[in-house]
């Protein structure tokens, strides 16, 4: 009989679950398997964050390695790849299976995979697409990428799936980290744009921000089906396949939006990189393309 196993034939008939980090997010991670009746045992560099959950069911650990040697399914999250590193640094690993919801880059989160495999653990990877409040709640929307060990994730699936919704993205451990990246900086960029329009209305006392909001909202969401066409322009090569508004005219217009900026008072260092780029390209490949083209100027 497997650890895995005996584990699931427990009291509750859960899977066990160890838990590494009871920061805002692993706080609402481990309340989410509490509530689910999952055997949890905790620990935290700063002892006193675990006394709540103790007192809501969890079992406390004095270290991270009597915490790992409690459970087969160890979940880790916590500040960064180095504190990871330095948590397990003392634990047995050996039958393991490791699953690190930190943040960290693709690259350290392959290396992670390579230094669990080593110390015997299978090695799943995770990127949270959630803030706290939205563990626990399905209806939010809130979900985690996952990748590395396809047999892990296939097995601890259901267990995984407590916290919030589950999308696994391929056996590569660091895609995981790779999707979560990539979708946030998309979101920062939107950020920035959003923030540069209400700066442009900021100074004029008859537009409520407020009011402002919806229009910029509904703008925003008609616009975001857009990534659907650059993907297919991305995967055919053909960056004037269904081209609404081209390169040429686009770039022809962004005078006015600066122009607009320096009436204001409002700076334009959010909008003028890329601005630039899009000119770039006009200068190198013509104006039929769609704006796709600024990728390629990104790579390196």
């Amino acid at each position: 009989m497997t650890a895995n196993t005996r584990e699931k034939t427990s009291t509750s008939g859960k899977t066990p679950v160890t838990l590494l980090g009871l920061g805002a997010m692993g706080t609402a991670l481990a309340r989410t398997w509490l509530a689910a009746d999952h055997p949890l045992t905790v620990w935290n560099r700063t002892p006193g964050r675990a006394a709540r959950l103790v007192g809501e069911g969890a079992k406390p650990a004095g270290s991270a390695a009597e915490a790992v040697a409690a459970s087969t399914l160890v979940v880790v999250c916590l500040l960064d790849d180095a504190s990871v590193g330095e948590a397990l640094a003392e634990a047995d690993l050996a039958g393991k299976d490791l699953v690190n919801l930190t943040t960290t880059t693709p690259a350290q989160a392959r290396a992670r995979a390579e230094w669990a495999r080593e110390r015997g653990a299978r090695y799943l990877d995770g990127g949270i697409m959630a803030v706290p409040p939205m563990i626990g709640v399905p209806e939010a929307g809130g979900y985690v990428f996952y990748s590395g060990s396809t047999e892990l994730f296939e097995e601890h699936g259901e267990t995984l799936a407590v916290p919030a919704g589950t999308r696994y993205v391929g056996e590569d451990a660091g895609h995981a980290a790779l999707h979560d990246v990539a979708l946030l900086s998309a979101m920062y960029g939107m950020f920035a744009g959003v923030h540069h329009a209400f700066a442009l209305i900021s100074k004029e006392e008859s537009i409520d921000p407020v009011t402002f909001a919806p229009l910029l909202a509904e703008w925003l969401s008609a616009m975001a089906g857009g990534v659907h066409l650059t993907a297919d322009q991305l995967r055919s090569g053909d960056y004037t396949k269904g081209v609404v508004s081209h390169l040429a005219m686009q770039v022809a217009g962004t005078p006015t939006f600066l122009a607009t900026a320096e009436q204001q008072g409002v700076s334009a260092e959010l909008l003028r990189p890329y601005f630039d780029l899009m000119a770039r390209r006009l200068a190198e490949a013509g104006g039929e393309e769609d704006l796709t083209g600024v990728v390629d100027l990104l790579l390196r």
